[in-house]
């Protein structure tokens, strides 16, 4: 009887985790509900990560033209070892608004994979990285998540993504292909196409648009 028992609970318990993964990936991509009691949209706390060279200049260049107060207050989250990235957010938010300075926030996570660090070791530092997101997402839980390719978004996006399933926050995220991915998607962008992370997809190519219908084309953002 209770080895009965146990086999029923477990076929209920994957079945309910079925239905509630069915349920995340039709909702995946519908606008959030966020009016206010007055029928105004409310502020959407907002998580963007950076990451070294080329991705944080076309995020700040997205960002530019971000409606600041929809979007706030606005987390950046960037690789331990990347200092620079974060001192050009701060700078962005200090040029632009020095009231809305003070709604932000500039933190670091543990980075999966150090450039030429090999496959074996990265198992290593990407569990490390796994639970700091895990650390930072139950900190921030944020509504809306943006990101653009570096592999830091990968264990952010993945606990957002379980977050979802579980029912502790719903976060939409966000993905903007780098535009130096012409032919292929990046790594990123491949986990978090194919695994139906990303709630919105956007590529600058055309041709990646026909590879991937599922993906947005938007035309040249730089």
């Amino acid at each position: 009887m209770a080895c009965n028992f146990t086999i029923t609970v477990v076929i209920i318990s994957v079945m309910l985790i079925l239905f509630r993964l069915l349920y995340v990936f039709y909702q995946s991509g519908k606008p959030l509900k966020t009016r206010g009691s007055a029928g105004l949209a409310s502020p959407l706390s907002t998580l963007i990560i950076l990451g070294s060279g080329g991705h944080t200049a076309e995020m700040l260049n997205l960002l530019s033209v971000l409606q600041k107060d929809r979007f706030s207050p606005r987390f950046y989250v960037a690789a331990a070892t990347d200092n620079m990235s974060l001192q050009k957010a701060q700078l962005l938010e200090e040029t632009e608004d020095k009231m809305e300075t003070s709604r932000s926030q500039f933190m670091q996570i543990y980075r999966s994979r150090e450039v030429g660090q090999s496959y074996i070791t990265s198992v290593l530092t990407t569990l490390i990285a796994m639970v700091h997101a895990l650390w930072l997402m139950l900190r921030i839980r944020p509504q809306v998540i943006l990101c653009n390719g570096p592999g830091t978004c990968v264990p952010l996006c993945v606990i957002a993504f379980l977050f979802k399933v579980v029912g502790i926050r719903w976060s939409s995220v966000f993905y903007v292909e780098s535009i130096a991915r012409v032919q292929r998607l990046s790594l990123s962008g491949l986990l978090l196409h194919k695994l139906r992370i990303a709630d919105q997809f956007f590529v600058q190519w055309p041709q990646l648009q026909k590879k991937y219908p599922r993906a947005h084309y938007v035309g040249c953002l730089m």
